[in-house]
């Protein structure tokens, strides 16, 4: 029986193949095209995923070797040694990093697959490798995204992605929502999605969060799944949105697009 950390793995594998595939084609000057990503070009989303991988994978076989996890001042040389690279670096770099930590992740077997414990040194504990794979994934399907929509305003995150994610995505509202932006007013919206269909309630107030269905919602928010997954990361502006998308009660949906700014 496929397991959750065989089916992330699964898809890093094939979100890793669509991008590889994408990159390749890639010429000078389309490195330098803005992504969807604000404050960056499409080599600079490259180069955030090549060291994002690096680092990924010295957790990966740190927790492997028994060994200490990597800590700040290696991601910081990381980090610096991707910055200096010049935009074709960038691509050709994702390319290698991406490649060996989704194979080191596809190398474990199936009892490492449900027994290791990997510190990716930003939680308060080690985590499980289906996790641990899910937080890359959030990582690498979003900004496959961005680098994607660059180029195609109507790009979607990739299938694969969107229903190993979902359930992540409360956790994260607190950290991406500003409650700042509702100035004082609160509500709870239903949130319903497609593409998987699922329900949640989304409450709006001094803390946002995802919660059971309200018998009496304040609003109701429908959108795509994948939509929803942009929204809460800031990357579903007007240009970017598609159609369907509904919202009613006291917030527009420029209203929560303010709640969810991005980083």
């Amino acid at each position: 029986m496929s397991t959750l950390a065989d089916q992330t793995i699964a898809a890093l594998r094939s979100g890793h193949d669509e991008l590889a595939a994408f990159v390749r084609d890639l010429g000078p000057e389309d490195l330098v095209r803005p992504s969807g990503a604000s404050e960056w070009q499409v080599s600079q989303v490259l180069s955030h995923l090549g060291s994002g991988a690096e680092i990924g994978l010295a957790a990966l076989t740190a927790a492997l070797d028994g060994a200490p996890a990597p800590d700040g001042e290696f991601n910081r040389k990381v980090w610096a040694r991707w910055d200096a690279m010049p935009p074709a670096e960038h691509a050709s770099g994702f390319l290698e990093a991406n490649q060996r930590l989704v194979e080191a992740y596809e190398a474990l077997d199936p009892t490492t697959r449900a027994e290791l414990r990997i510190d990716l040194g930003f939680l308060p504990e080690p985590v499980d490798v289906a996790t641990s794979a899910r937080f890359r994934l959030s990582e690498f399907a979003l900004h496959q995204w961005d680098v994607e929509v660059g180029f195609n305003p109507y790009a979607t995150v990739t299938p694969a992605a969107v229903p190993l994610l979902l359930d992540q995505t409360g956790g994260m509202l607190a950290w991406t929502g500003r409650p700042d932006a509702l100035g004082g007013r609160q509500a709870t919206l239903a949130l319903r999605l497609s593409e998987p269909d699922q329900a949640y309630g989304l409450r709006l107030a001094e803390r946002i969060e995802l919660t059971e269905v309200p018998q009496n919602p304040d609003g109701e928010l429908v959108i795509p799944a994948e939509a929803w997954l942009r929204l809460a990361v800031g990357r579903l502006g007007e240009r970017y949105t598609p159609e369907g998308v509904r919202v009613t009660g006291p917030f527009s949906l420029d209203d929560l697009r303010k709640v969810f700014p991005g980083f």
